[in-house]
């Protein structure tokens, strides 16, 4: 059994951490149950993906959100 998602028909979107500046373009896909790919659109678009699970994800962002002021 093949694990690893097909990321080709990924629909990728800029994170809203990256505030929208030319340098950080870190994008994520939603569209794949239970994980939540992310790349660096800037550096490499069609690189690797790092891949999460999604409940990882979720206490990632839950945590920067806390740091916020």
């Amino acid at each position: 059994m093949n694990r690893r998602p097909d990321l080709s028909i990924a629909t990728w979107r800029k994170s809203s951490y990256s505030d929208g500046g030319d340098n950080n373009c870190v994008e994520v896909a939603d569209d794949f149950p239970g994980i939540i790919p992310v790349r660096d659109s800037k550096a490499a678009p069609t690189g690797a993906a790092l891949v999460f699970p999604d409940t990882a994800w979720t206490t990632f962002v839950q945590a920067l959100r806390k740091d916020t002021p």
